[in-house]
C-alpha cells in the first residue's frame, strides 16, 4: 500500500471560490493515490463539500464562531497528524490554525516546518495594479479553478487541465428536485441573479432569450430574493419552471446535473457547472476571476478595454452606458450556443 498521506484543505468561502478549489480533490488524488483528504471550511458549505466523495472528512466552522471555538477547532485538527496542509484561502483565520498544526512554521528560519505546506497566493501587488493602475499582470484569462492547482504542482512545465467530476447527490435530494423539474424532458437552467448588480446580465435579456427559443424548456435558479424570476414563469408558463428559493444550494447543483446546460454570469452556479462537466454559456463582464476552466464551457465576453475593472462585481461602471460591457453581449448571440 506504501505510505499514506493525510492532507487538509483549508477554504472557508465564498460558493464559488470552494467550488473552483474543489479542483485541487482530484489533482491531489492522482499525485497521492492512497491519501487521506479532509476540509475545513464554513458551516454553510459543509454539505456542498461533502458531495464529493473524494474528500474524507469535512470539518465546519459555525459562521459567527469566536476566537476560542477556532482554537478548539484547530487542536481536534491538529490531533489528526496532517502530513500535507494546503492553505488556499490564506486568511486570518487559516494563519491561526496553521500556527496551532505547526507552531515551527512562525519560526522556519531556525527550524524546519514539520509538515508539508502548500498555499495559493492571493496576489494582492497584481490586484492593485489591475483595479488602481487598470494594468493586468494576470493570465490571461484568469481560469479560477486551474489557479487552485498551480501551488500543488511539482513541474512548473506541467500543463494544467480541469477534470470532469461527479457528485454524489442523496436519494432525497433526487427525488425532491426531480418532483419540481420537466418530466422525461430536456431543460436548460439560467441563473439570472448574481451577487453584485454590476456583473448581472439586464433581465430583459432573458425574457428575450427564453421567446427566442420556443422548443426548449427552462428551469430558473436563484435564491429566495430573486422575486424577479417569477415574471419568466407568468410570461412562459408552459416552457418556464422558477424554483428560485425553493431549492437549497445543494438542490440547486443537483437540477445544473440533470440539465441539458446552463446559462450563467460570473456566479458559483457557473463554477458548478463547469466542475461537473455540463455543458454552460458564461456571461462575462467586469469580474476578473469568473473564467471558467473546462473546454465544454463556452465563455462570452464584450473585450472592452475597461474589462475587468472589478474581482467580484462590486464598485462603479466607469462607462458612460451602465454594465456596457453586459449589455453588449446579446440575447441572439448567445442562444446561438444553447
Amino acid at each position: 500500500m506504501g505510505f499514506k498521506e493525510k492532507i487538509l484543505i483549508i477554504r472557508f468561502s465564498s460558493f464559488g471560490d470552494i467550488v473552483q478549489c474543489m479542483s485541487a480533490v482530484s489533482y491531489l488524488r492522482k499525485s497521492y493515490p492512497n491519501s487521506e483528504i479532509h476540509w475545513v471550511t464554513k458551516q454553510e458549505f459543509s454539505s456542498l463539500l461533502e458531495l464529493h466523495s473524494g474528500i474524507n472528512k469535512v470539518w465546519a466552522l459555525e459562521k459567527k464562531s469566536s476566537i476560542g471555538a477556532l482554537f478548539c477547532l484547530a487542536n481536534l485538527l491538529r490531533k489528526e497528524k496532517f502530513t500535507i496542509i494546503y492553505d488556499a484561502h490564506k486568511n486570518l483565520r487559516s494563519f491561526l490554525i496553521s500556527c496551532v498544526l505547526d507552531p515551527f512554521s512562525l519560526l522556519s528560519t531556525f527550524f524546519p516546518k514539520r509538515l508539508r505546506w502548500y498555499s495559493r497566493s492571493k496576489d494582492r501587488l497584481k490586484r492593485f495594479f489591475l483595479f488602481k493602475l487598470r494594468i493586468n499582470l494576470f493570465d490571461k484569462p484568469f481560469k479560477g479553478a486551474l489557479s487552485y492547482l498551480k501551488p500543488l504542482r511539482k513541474d512548473e512545465e506541467e500543463e494544467l487541465f480541469l477534470s470532469k467530476n461527479v457528485w454524489n447527490f442523496s436519494s432525497a435530494v433526487e427525488e425532491r428536485v426531480d418532483r419540481f423539474l420537466f418530466k422525461n424532458e430536456t431543460f436548460v437552467c439560467l441563473a439570472p441573479s448574481a451577487a453584485w448588480e454590476m456583473k448581472r446580465w439586464p433581465i430583459n435579456y432573458w425574457k428575450i432569450l427564453i421567446e427566442i427559443n420556443p422548443n426548449k424548456k427552462f428551469i430558473i435558479l436563484g435564491g429566495p430574493k430573486d422575486h424577479f424570476c417569477k415574471s419568466f414563469e407568468e410570461l412562459y408558463p408552459d416552457r418556464v419552471k422558477n424554483l428560485a428559493g425553493k431549492l437549497n444550494l445543494v438542490e440547486s447543483c443537483f437540477a445544473i446535473s440533470r440539465g441539458e446546460s446552463l446559462v450563467s454570469a460570473d456566479t458559483g452556479l457557473l463554477h458548478v457547472a463547469d466542475h461537473l462537466g455540463k455543458k454552460a454559456i458564461a456571461l462575462l463582464g467586469p469580474t476578473a476571476f469568473g473564467d471558467p476552466s473546462g473546454e465544454w464551457v463556452t465563455s462570452i465576453k464584450s473585450d472592452l478595454p475597461c474589462q475587468p475593472c472589478s474581482k467580484d462585481g462590486r464598485g462603479k461602471c466607469s462607462q458612460d452606458v451602465y454594465q456596457n460591457c453586459m449589455i453588449k453581449i446579446t440575447p441572439e448571440l448567445v442562444s446561438s450556443y444553447i
